[in-house]
This record gives C-alpha cells, sequence and structure tokens, in this order.
C-alpha cells in the first residue's frame, strides 16, 4: 500500500516541476516516509504537507524537501550538514543522494526528536547519516568544512558560523525571516559570497544563539 502511493507521490512531484532531477526521484521512491511520522499519521505519510511530529515541530511536505534537494544539486560523495533533524525523514533523502560515500550530519536541539530520528533512521536502514544534540545555527565545527548545508527552520539572517563551516565552491541553503522566510541559496567561491532567493516558504523558527 505505501509503495503505491510513494509511487504516486513522487510522480506528482515530477508533475508539478518540484523533481526533475533522477538523483532526487530516486530518492524520494527509496526512501520510506511513513517510518518518519508518528503512527498515528501513517495514513497521512503521502500527503504532500507539513504534519506534526511532537515537540511542536514538523515534518516537511514533500515538494519543500524536493524543492531544497534540487536547489542544493547534491552529488554521490558530498559531506553535507543539516540543521534540524525533526524526524529524520529530510536527512534520509540526502543521505539517498550523497550514497554510501557521502555522510550527513544532523543537528537537533530537542533530545527526545533526536533519539526518535535515530530510531527512525535505523528502521529504514540508513546508515550515513549522524545526529547529534546541539545549537544548529553554531553548527557543527568538528567535521566542517561541509560541501552542502541547509537549515530546515526559519533563521532570521544567515548564521555566520555556518558560513565558516562551508569549502570554497560549497552551498548553504536557509529559509530567512520569521514562520513566513524567503529560501536563500548561499554561495562561496574563492572566498566570495552570492546570495540568490528561491521564493517563499513557510518553516519553524530556529532557536539558539543565531535564531530567534
Amino acid at each position: 500500500m505505501f509503495t503505491d502511493k510513494r509511487r504516486e507521490m513522487v510522480y506528482n512531484l515530477m508533475r508539478h516541476g518540484y523533481i526533475h532531477s533522477e538523483r532526487v526521484k530516486e530518492a524520494m521512491l527509496m526512501v520510506p516516509r511513513e517510518l518518519f511520522v508518528p503512527y498515528n499519521l501513517r495514513s497521512c505519510a503521502y500527503v504532500d504537507s507539513p504534519l506534526e511530529i511532537g515537540e511542536g515541530q514538523t515534518i516537511s511536505a514533500p515538494h519543500m524537501i524536493a524543492i531544497m534537494c534540487e536547489v542544493l544539486d547534491l552529488n554521490e560523495g558530498e559531506q553535507v550538514l543539516e540543521i534540524g533533524t525533526g524526524s529524520g525523514y529530510h536527512a534520509a533523502i540526502v543521505s539517498k543522494i550523497v550514497g554510501v560515500k557521502g555522510k550527513v550530519y544532523s543537528i537537533e536541539r530537542i533530545p527526545s526528536l533526536a533519539e526518535k530520528a535515530k530510531q527512525n533512521l535505523k528502521k529504514a536502514d540508513i546508515r550515513n547519516v549522524e545526529v547529534h544534540v546541539g545549537d544548529g545555527s553554531l553548527g557543527l565545527p568538528e567535521h566542517a568544512p561541509y560541501d552542502s548545508i541547509y537549515v530546515t527552520c526559519a533563521a532570521p539572517v544567515i548564521p555566520p558560523p555556518l558560513i565558516e563551516q562551508l569549502k570554497d565552491k560549497g552551498k548553504l541553503l536557509v529559509p530567512v525571516g520569521s514562520s513566513i522566510c524567503s529560501l536563500k541559496l548561499l554561495e562561496k567561491k574563492n572566498n566570495e559570497i552570492t546570495v540568490t532567493d528561491h521564493g517563499g516558504c513557510v518553516f519553524v523558527p530556529l532557536i539558539g544563539v543565531y535564531g530567534h
């Protein structure tokens, strides 16, 4: 049942232009979203909508995850930092794109959600995601620099530590604003920074030193 629903969701996202690369398509076909939502919401796992996961947090709508993956243009073997683990679903998708030679480091500020995400990832047999508890606005310097960094919550500004932890030619994707925000892509090339806007979005706030 879930396999058919997953396939239908992915092809709907393709039809509406949210997915246009084979890598994102295959990743979203591979990851069982039903394992990353609360049990009582599993029937809604493939509805293109955010879902509550507890502690006032949500799992993003599938189309938003697809948009973020496409904008980042992730490649196999990359080292990626995620800010805001949530249920672990977004990290699971990215893990499939970067493959077994790549690695996803993820930071979650709420310990109970971090533990649940670890359990979800284990159930989905995702082995190249490492979940940490901490202030995501400060990044994770011990594993820097990263090829790509993305933030799954709204920041008032682009956190400076995340820029510092980005490799040269790296990309940082972050929703900037309050709950209603703009998706900003920062690219670092030869120590020069460029920022482009990729549309409006809605996210829970980033909490931390460089958060709200």
